[in-house]
């Protein structure tokens, strides 16, 4: 199964550029933020700040029920149908006249972005041999966690010199390339026996998982113990149990149930969640002790985390060959290790006292290592165990987990943090956050081992 060699090269390439844009879009903002709030001083920062929650609640609720019409519909449809709806919203995006506009065009800037990334992600999958798979995805894994961790340091150069509604028009280009390609080059990939989603079941994951990442998003601005949260949240978990006793009892699930039955498909994704909650808040964490207690700027911030990424998308090829020889298991334990020994060195070293080299790029070569061996590694465990039927629901299930990890790794960062202001109680707080970064790293190592993936199938 597979297309040719060229030809397969050809689909990972369009479908990356792609997939890399709406990653890039759940981190750019966080430099762009600034100078958005300056061109709208008559919006509260809680109205402003819906400019990044929208995109990231949008994209994690539409996921699943977008990959299970990519599955029935086809994979290539879905992929330009995303690309389009992605591009548009990023022009709209760019123009936005005010806030109320700004923060639709990036709700349907989300959906564009949950159309298009797990058509993307089984397009590619499609295109490849089996035995070929783990490298495969690891590539694919590294573009997606690449873009997510360069935003902040390309979007600080980019704003810098043209400001924030350049954040948006670089999506631009990138759209007309992958849908002028895909139209081309992409071949259709679909299962007409798989089911539409029942309509009643897409709006309650919808509705359950907006709530529940309004919760964790309003939590930043009243407090995690305030009435008005814990009420959303139960809301939520009562929308979630409703949705699951729906998915029991209908004929057309939105997410197949026995899809969590498979053992490398439910641990895979509990390792996604735990390391991608500890990551955000670290990489989160990182961009604000820089600029709060080393004093840093925006851009020099950015560009100071740079290496690390880079360095983690180097790595992830690598050790997706490697893993096609050994499995993924032993190397989602071993990047678990590194991420707690990351925040363990973060405890003991990073303070006030401004020292790169030793206490500041160390600890990001461990977490770099320990991304380029997690994040695509079990993106790949996950969709193996997958049928090749169900790739596109399964592909968006592990995305969804991805991005649910993310809002709460956000939310736990400014709780953890507080309200200190002073730099010592900031340094206080900010070793809260390394030691979530290790608890992450543990739990990750925990939910590898019982991974069975000794050798390719």
């Amino acid at each position: 199964m597979g297309l040719n060699a060229g030809q397969a090269r050809l689909t990972l390439a369009i479908a990356g550029l792609a997939a890399m844009a709406t990653y890039l879009d759940t981190t750019i903002l966080f430099v762009a933020f600034p100078g958005i709030t300056a061109s709208f001083q008559d919006s509260s920062t809680s109205i402003l700040s819906w400019v990044l929650n929208a995109y990231t609640i949008t994209f994690a609720a539409l996921l699943v029920p977008a990959g299970k019409l990519a599955d029935r519909l086809g994979q290539r449809l879905a992929f330009l149908v995303g690309s389009a709806t992605f591009s548009v919203a990023s022009l709209a995006c760019g123009l936005a006249p005010s806030v109320g506009f700004l923060i639709f065009a990036r709700v349907v800037q989300g959906a564009g972005a949950a159309i298009l990334v797990p058509a993307s992600l089984a397009l590619v999958m499609a295109a490849y041999p089996r035995d070929k798979l783990p490298h495969v995805i690891a590539i694919w894994g590294a573009i997606g966690a690449l873009s997510a961790a360069l935003g902040p340091s390309l979007g600080a150069l980019i704003i810098n010199s043209f400001g924030w509604r350049w954040a948006f028009f670089i999506n631009l280009p990138v759209g007309v390339v992958t849908i002028a390609t895909g139209v081309r080059y992409l071949r259709e990939s679909k299962d007409s026996t798989v089911r539409i989603p029942s309509p009643v079941g897409v709006i309650l994951l919808i509705m359950a998982a907006g709530t529940l990442l309004y919760g964790l998003v309003e939590s930043d601005n009243v407090g995690w113990v305030s009435v008005r949260t814990i009420t959303v949240l139960v809301v939520g978990i009562v929308l979630l149990a409703a949705f699951v006793a729906h998915q029991r009892h209908t004929d057309s699930p939105t997410l197949d149930p026995e899809l969590f039955t498979l053992q490398n498909f439910r641990w895979g994704n509990l390792a996604m969640l735990s390391f991608n909650v500890s990551f955000t808040a670290m990489f989160f964490g990182l961009i604000l002790f820089l600029v709060n207690v080393w004093d840093w700027s925006i851009l020099k911030a950015g560009l100071a985390v740079a290496p690390g990424p880079a360095l983690a998308a180097i790595l992830a090829a690598r050790f997706g060959k490697l893993a096609g020889q050994i499995g993924q298991r032993p190397l989602v334990i071993a990047g678990g290790i590194m991420a707690a020994a990351s925040g363990i060195y973060r405890v003991l070293f990073l303070d006030e006292n401004v020292n790169y080299l030793v206490d500041f790029a160390v600890p990001l070569a461990l977490s770099a290592f320990a991304i380029g061996l997690v994040f695509p590694q079990v993106t790949s465990v996950a969709l193996q165990a997958v049928p090749a039927n169900r790739v596109g629901v399964g592909g968006a299930t592990t995305q969804a987990v991805r991005q649910f990890g993310g809002s709460l790794g956000v939310a736990l960062t400014i709780t953890l943090l507080g309200a200190a202001t002073e730099t010592l109680d900031l340094v206080a707080g900010f070793n809260r956050i390394w030691w979530l970064v290790v608890v992450g790293g543990i739990v990750t190592t925990l939910c590898a081992l019982p991974l069975q993936t000794d050798k390719v199938a």
